[in-house]
């Protein structure tokens, strides 16, 4: 098993904690994993996006030049990484801020209103977690458990009850699949 995943857009949209995230709860369940960050000029406001590999075997590079999974959360980042995405792959498309809908016919298109379902949560700061959600019940690559058992961890300073919202987030995105 081999998921490289590219998650992109503004800074301060969670896109590199959401990395951070993706690669621990890799690491809980015993799977070979990398994760490598890439910032715009500006942290927040500018764009950022990472590369997360969840493999069985060992990772030999931390790039992923054309990956399995993108997960774009603003508009900027659907025109540069759809062209990325390998054939056959899933691009996951925040549809709360892309009204640009995808070109490409060899690919898979999921659309995840991650702003709005955070909203309806009440915090939208938990967007990246409705789009690993998704990523995760739509791909198989990491388990929602995973993820969950992975938010005390990587976000040691969160009130519990702020962890739990983080969790609802996840399993409503988990209920947004492929048609």
């Amino acid at each position: 098993m081999y998921q490289g995943i590219r998650i992109s857009g503004f800074g301060g949209q969670g896109v590199i904690s959401a990395g951070i995230l993706l690669a621990y709860s890799g690491m809980l369940e015993d799977k070979e994993v990398s994760f490598f960050p890439s910032y715009g000029a500006e942290m927040r406001g500018g764009t950022a996006n990472c590369s997360v590999v969840i493999a069985s075997d060992e990772v030999t590079t931390p790039i992923v030049s054309e990956p399995d999974t993108v997960i774009v959360l603003n508009e900027p980042s659907l025109a540069k990484f759809e062209p990325l995405v390998k054939p056959g792959g899933l691009l996951i498309v925040n549809s709360s801020l892309v009204n640009s809908k995808p070109t490409r016919k060899d690919i898979k298109v999921l659309y995840v209103p991650c702003n709005q379902i955070a909203g309806e949560l009440g915090n939208a700061k938990i967007m990246n977690m409705v789009a690993l959600g998704a990523f995760a019940s739509n791909t198989g690559a990491i388990s929602l458990d995973a993820i969950s058992r992975a938010l005390p961890k990587v976000y040691k300073k969160l009130k519990p009850e702020v962890i739990e919202l983080n969790i609802k987030a996840l399993k409503r995105g988990a209920e947004i699949k492929l048609n």
